[in-house]
């Protein structure tokens, strides 16, 4: 009895130490960041468990979308994944939708839920689309004018050096309801259409299907933050060709909401119809207002390049606006003028609009000769007053 009393202990001891459990392990991986490239590509996207599972664990996985859009920046997974006993890690392909369009880095979640044997303390991880597209000329040359003039102060200007769109100063418009103009795109927000890069601001109009539309573009504004009434307005971009495009810098006046269009007045810097031969070398200044009866009246003059196009290299579009007319020029050589002393809706202030459409109106269906993407590449607006 009493050898067997003395070795109780040691029984207990084994029996205790042979219940316990190992500690549950915890589930983690790293954000990544991967090329687009231009064709669909499949990636590993690795899972890890901090110490080797003591029992098989199990959990649901999912993409989720953030800016990079299922189908088409990536293809959509879901599924259940196992790290076996003893193990520690796991790897879930995820496939990458490639082209080669230059739409900006993108995002999207992978998450986890539904964890057995396992701690997912982050039910997420964040992959980045990085585009490798640059198809857009990146050549700066072309005119371009200075910062300073003999009788006017700069008072306000962008000249797209960060690495982000200022919504301090620029809206995104959205929508495809025609705008008036029977337009066929739909206008997004964020770097899928505009983005701030090496010093530009790109606007790309896009052959694609969205919210009901067949291509996709940008129409900024610079409404409730940036208006000015009168001064020297100097913008310097190259230009998209090709049947069916309409881009525009131009202006409305900041009583557009409560007076209407065409009272509340539009001035037209530039507008393009683009088209083969003639039309991508000829841009239009126009100003609209409202007129006898209030019915539209516009006054409009074009100016074309001897030979070329505008998408070839930039120029500086501008007007000088005072009390007594607006005057357009294409690199400090005037074109069109207007005599506005008894028209009350050019002595307001105005805000920017930078935009490309598609299609309307004017320029009628997308020919089979043009191509997408295309781009308005603006390098700085500035805005000089006396």
């Amino acid at each position: 009895m009493k050898g067997a009393t003395k070795s109780l202990p040691v029984f207990l001891a084994i029996a205790l130490a042979s219940c316990e459990s190992a500690p549950t392990p915890t589930l983690s991986a790293a954000d990544m960041v991967v090329e687009e490239g231009t064709a669909n590509n499949t990636v590993s996207f690795q899972v890890s468990l901090n110490d080797p599972a003591p029992k098989e664990v199990t959990f649901d996985y999912s993409t989720v979308e953030l800016t990079a859009l299922e189908n088409e920046d990536f293809i959509p997974t879901s599924g259940t994944a196992t790290i076996a006993k003893g193990e520690s890690t796991t790897n879930i392909d995820i496939t990458l939708v490639g082209d080669e369009e230059n739409e900006g880095d993108e995002n999207f979640w992978i998450s986890y839920s539904n964890g057995t044997n396992v701690n997912i303390p982050e039910p997420f991880n964040t992959i980045t689309i990085e585009n490798d597209d640059f198809n857009y000329d990146p050549s700066d040359s072309g005119y371009t004018t200075p910062n300073s003039y003999p009788g006017f102060n700069l008072v306000w200007s962008d000249e797209f050096s960060g690495t982000s769109l200022n919504t301090d100063d620029w809206n995104y418009e959205t929508g495809a309801s025609g705008w008036g103009n029977e337009e066929s795109q739909f206008y997004r927000s964020g770097n899928n259409n505009a983005k701030v890069e090496n010093g530009y601001l790109i606007i790309t109009a896009k052959e694609e299907s969205f919210g009901g539309a067949p291509f996709t573009s940008a129409r900024l504004t610079t409404e409730g933050n940036q208006s000015f009434q009168y001064g020297r307005i100097d913008i310097r971009a190259r230009l998209p060709y090709g049947q069916g495009l309409w881009p525009a810098l131009w202006m409305l006046g900041d009583n557009f909401s409560t007076a209407g269009w065409p009272s509340c007045g539009e001035l037209d810097i530039m507008e393009l119809i683009g088209g083969d031969g003639a039309n991508d070398r000829t841009v239009h200044g126009t100003a609209h207002w409202a007129g006898n009866g209030g019915a539209q009246a516009s006054h409009t003059g074009a100016r074309s390049l001897p030979s070329g196009k505008f998408a070839d290299q930039f120029h500086v579009f501008s007007v000088i606006w005072d009390q007594n007319s607006i005057k357009w020029y294409i690199d400090d050589v005037q074109y069109h003028s207007l005599n506005i002393g008894s028209l009350t809706a050019f002595h307001q202030p105005f805000f920017f609009i930078f935009n490309i459409a598609v299609e309307g109106d004017w320029p009628g269906p997308v020919g089979p000769n043009t191509q997408f993407p295309q781009f308005m590449v603006v390098d700085y607006v500035r805005v000089f007053q006396s």
